[in-house]
């Protein structure tokens, strides 16, 4: 052990506070821009790989429409769902996240699930996957999280420790983990999973009125998934299967759909609601909002160059037409930054004039100029900058969303009830599965699980046995664990509990 403890710093060796909570005005956020370590963290990461994404590398894709069923108009002002039966392009891609272009359909991942509106008033982006919550709630740790997915630093292997360890060491994510331990978390073929927003987003009116929604995009086709062993068959025998599967499906006229669904709360029904309706790794339970079908998304063109449309095809949760808006999400409050920021990274300065990417109901009309691979007029000789006299384009204030109420101080907020997070993971498991779900869950768990060290073993099997007492007992049992030693973890605070299962020579 060395004698004296190293400090975090940033880049440029200024000591780092507080690497688990980005600054945010109050609570709830939003995420505050002069947060300077976070912008370095993401900018950096954004850049770690080139030319293949950093993220959701391996994908597939396809073209097609979106069809409005139901009213939405007090709502949302939004005109490409502003009457029923109209229909909107599209073009959708699905991914896996962790691994690389590569890598097999198969593995054990969130999909993304990613879909461009070609609407009259721009492209509209809704970038989602195929879960509705997500591992961790503020960006800060997203870096760290994706790292520990990726290869080990030394090895170039994937790492059980590294997986786990940081997992363990989060108990926020035992929500998204008990979903991607399941055998959701090896969907059968692109066209037989549900999309989500994750995210809250905010519809709002043409009187001004607002309302916090959640998308959820319902597969036509049926779930299907893979067993643990089924996955692994077909990664070594057929690793592109989901990518034929789509791309075979449609070419025979079977067109993938998807029923659109929405979950929506006023602001007084959100003011004192039982979880922060913000919070990326719960959900809002449907006996409280139920859903609502409002369209139907429907696949019915394969891309004619994959390259051309699929690789290049760039999608931003900061594309947001009138009528729809952000959240105080951190996580998507940091994802609004870091999409576009990849995409300049990624594809260069001008990616939105790719015919995939460029709007094709709207004319673009902006100030920004020149810069690699400008391949318009790039604004011929109008005038570059805003004020000016000559006819330029100009702001339209009836364009802007309706205001919604922010307070508190700047500081980085630790969530302050971390014992929410295992109430909806338990009740998952006791619940929406059935006996063989938590059967495959928990064969799944220790197959994984049980590449890693028996210190980190210990200490994820205590979030389990949080989580639910059985779902932990039987992980436990899994992998030869003392339910005893279990049970000790569990009662700990994670700081006590993280202190207790470290490596010996950080003890």
């Amino acid at each position: 052990m060395s004698e004296k403890k190293k400090t975090l710093t940033t880049a440029f060796g200024i000591p780092v506070a507080d690497d688990q909570n980005s600054l945010t005005a109050g609570e709830k956020g939003p995420i505050l821009i002069q947060d300077a370590h976070l912008l370095e963290k993401l900018g950096h990461f954004d850049r770690e790989r080139i030319p293949e994404r950093v993220v959701h590398a391996k994908g597939a894709g396809a073209g097609g429409y979106f069809e409005v069923m139901a009213d939405v108009t007090r709502y949302t002002r939004a005109k490409f769902l502003s009457e029923v039966g109209k229909k909107t392009e599209v073009f959708a891609r699905f991914s896996t996240v962790g691994g690389e272009k590569g890598s097999a359909d198969s593995a054990r991942d969130p999909r993304g699930f990613a879909v461009k509106f070609y609407t009259e008033e721009g492209n509209y982006d809704f970038v989602g996957n195929n879960t509705p919550v997500f591992f961790i709630r503020d960006p800060l740790k997203f870096p760290d999280f994706i790292h520990t997915q990726k290869r080990n630093p030394a090895t170039n292997c994937k790492d059980p420790d590294m997986f786990w360890d940081f997992l363990s060491l989060t108990p926020e994510s035992i929500h998204q983990v008990t979903i991607l331990f399941s055998d959701r978390g090896t969907p059968a073929t692109y066209r037989h999973m549900n999309g989500y927003s994750s995210h809250t987003f905010k519809w709002y009116n043409d009187k001004g009125e607002y309302f916090w929604v959640k998308y959820h995009f319902k597969t036509d086709q049926g779930i299907m998934n893979l067993t643990r062993q089924e996955a692994t068959h077909l990664a070594g025998t057929d690793p592109d299967h989901a990518t034929r599967d789509l791309f075979e499906a449609i070419d025979r006229g079977e067109y993938p759909s998807w029923t659109l669904e929405m979950q929506i709360m006023t602001p007084e029904q959100a003011r004192n609601y039982r979880w922060n309706i913000f919070d990326i790794t719960k959900v809002w339970p449907h006996a409280d909002f139920p859903p609502i079908k409002i369209g139907k998304l429907v696949l019915n063109r394969n891309p004619l160059n994959y390259f051309a449309e699929v690789e290049q095809a760039a999608f931003s949760p900061a594309n947001l037409v009138p009528g729809i808006a952000a959240s105080p999400d951190k996580m998507l409050q940091a994802r609004l930054f870091s999409y576009h920021d990849t995409h300049l990274h990624r594809l260069g300065p001008n990616y939105h004039l790719l015919p995939v990417n460029a709007p094709k109901h709207a004319r673009e009309t902006s100030y920004q100029r020149d810069a690699a691979m400008r391949v318009d007029e790039n604004g011929g000789g109008g005038p570059n900058y805003w004020p000016n006299s000559f006819g330029g384009p100009e702001p339209d204030a009836s364009m802007g969303e309706p205001p919604f109420e922010i307070s508190g101080r700047a500081a980085r907020y630790s969530y302050p009830h971390p014992e929410d997070d295992f109430q909806q993971a338990g009740d998952l498991y006791r619940k929406a599965m059935n006996d063989e779900d938590r059967a495959h869950l928990i064969g799944n768990i220790v197959d994984h699980l049980g590449g890693a060290q028996k210190r980190i073993q210990l200490r994820q099997t205590a979030l389990f046995f949080k989580a639910d007492p059985d779902y932990g007992r039987r992980v436990a049992e899994g992998l030869h664990l003392d339910l005893t030693e279990i049970k000790r973890l569990a009662e700990m605070s994670p700081e006590d509990r993280a202190r207790a299962t470290a490596a010996p020579e950080t003890k």
